[in-house]
């Protein structure tokens, strides 16, 4: 089971997967608490409760793909989140109009637009899980990056001009 995360500025939104790693749904919208930071308390709790192999967090990158003061906040938000996991790897997937297609989502399936804003977060979480799971599938790799768990580069040997080891 993966759990993925929308991070607004004033919401949260959470998805989960199935078990099988296919299907995302959604899971709650909470309020961003920059304070206490208990949304992050609570999206640690979910993740274990619900034995999270990993959470993967949308990363607000620009529409030409860099990354702008939205993106930086998102990564501190991430390597803030991956501390509290104790373990659960964090990978941070683009997320380019992901509320845009939260929205169309919404509208689609009869959702007055009056009641966007209490669902759209969650609605994203799910549009950014969905496309990490379908991504993975197709071609085999961990979507996006990773979050601090990056593996330590083998040491090289250092070789003299002719190529042999000393």
């Amino acid at each position: 089971m993966r759990l993925g995360v929308d991070v607004g500025d004033a919401r949260v939104g959470l998805a989960a997967s199935d078990p099988a790693g296919i299907l995302a749904t959604p899971v709650a919208t909470l309020r961003r608490d920059t304070d206490t930071l208990s949304d992050l308390a609570e999206i640690a709790s979910q993740a274990r409760d619900r034995s999270a192999i990993e959470v993967i967090v949308g990363l607000p990158r620009t529409l030409s793909g860099g990354e702008g003061v939205a993106a930086r906040a998102i990564r501190g938000y991430a390597s803030a989140l991956h501390r509290r996991l104790g373990g659960i790897p964090v990978r941070l997937v683009d997320e380019r109009l992901s509320t845009v297609d939260a929205h169309r989502s919404l509208h689609a399936s009869g959702v007055p637009g009056r009641r966007h804003r209490a669902r759209v977060d969650q609605a994203a979480a799910v549009v950014i899980l969905q496309a990490a799971l379908d991504t993975e599938r197709s071609t085999g790799r961990p979507p996006g990056e990773s979050i601090a768990g990056r593996k330590p580069r083998a040491k090289r040997t250092s070789t003299t001009s002719e190529g042999t080891q000393p």
